[in-house]
């Protein structure tokens, strides 16, 4: 199970927020770039990266985002607003991967081609709630399953899912182990959301999953990434 280490940027500055909610944040840093330095430095196999401005259509981040890329050797993946082909394209030409959300859903037809084209480099995000599917910043339902989700998507050559519990996002109260196991029964899943113990790491490995994203836990000191990556 490989370890990734987020880093989300608001502001221009690395930002932890609950539940997706902008006014409910805690700024850790003022540099992204060393920040992503400092966790590559740790031990983590990836970083994700979010743009929170682009995600909630109020700016984008996207010259400090290739900035990190450009300063780190382990692989980059990027998420957060990008919601076009060419934007698609655009940050592949930056980073390893892609975190596609909203426009997978309203525009399938674009991860078909992003997939034919750049295979083994498109993710498609599933930010659920209540089971359901959430879009636009986690702020529209689509009345989309888990489930159906990543069927649909399977089918057109996706490999990899990054399944985030919204409920849990920041909270530290543990992950959704339910829906994870239930999704990665079926497909390689990028768990997220909730982790605040190495043991509940042990849970996220034992529902089967592909990868586990630290966020706030490692940000507070909770959880190391060179002790999860011991028990991953």
């Amino acid at each position: 199970m490989k370890v990734i280490a987020a880093v989300d940027i608001m502001g221009g500055s690395v930002v932890r927020l609950v539940k997706g909610d902008p006014a409910n944040k805690t700024v850790y840093s003022s540099d992204p770039v060393e920040t992503a330095k400092k966790w590559e430095a740790a031990g983590a196999d990836m970083l994700h990266i979010v743009d929170l401005d682009a995600a909630f259509a109020s700016g984008s981040n996207a010259e400090l985002t290739a900035s990190i890329a450009g300063s780190v050797r382990i692989p980059v993946q990027v998420a957060g607003g990008i919601r076009s082909l060419e934007k698609a394209e655009e940050m592949l030409s930056k980073a390893s991967r892609v975190v596609l959300g909203t426009m997978a859903y309203s525009n399938p037809e674009a991860v078909r081609k992003l997939v034919k084209k750049y295979p083994s480099r498109i993710v498609i995000s599933i930010d659920q709630a209540g089971g359901k599917v959430m879009v636009k910043g986690w702020r529209e339902s689509t009345d989309t399953k888990v489930a159906d989700a990543i069927s649909q998507f399977a089918s057109m050559g996706v490999g990899e899912f990054l399944l985030t519990s919204i409920e849990r996002d920041g909270t530290l109260q543990g992950p959704d182990v339910r829906t994870l196991a239930d999704a990665a029964a079926s497909a390689r899943i990028i768990a997220s959301g909730g982790i605040a113990s190495v043991q509940d790491i042990v849970k996220v490995r034992s529902a089967g999953c592909s990868s586990v994203i630290l966020g706030k836990a490692m940000y507070d000191g909770m959880v190391g990434i060179e002790k999860v990556k011991a028990l991953a």
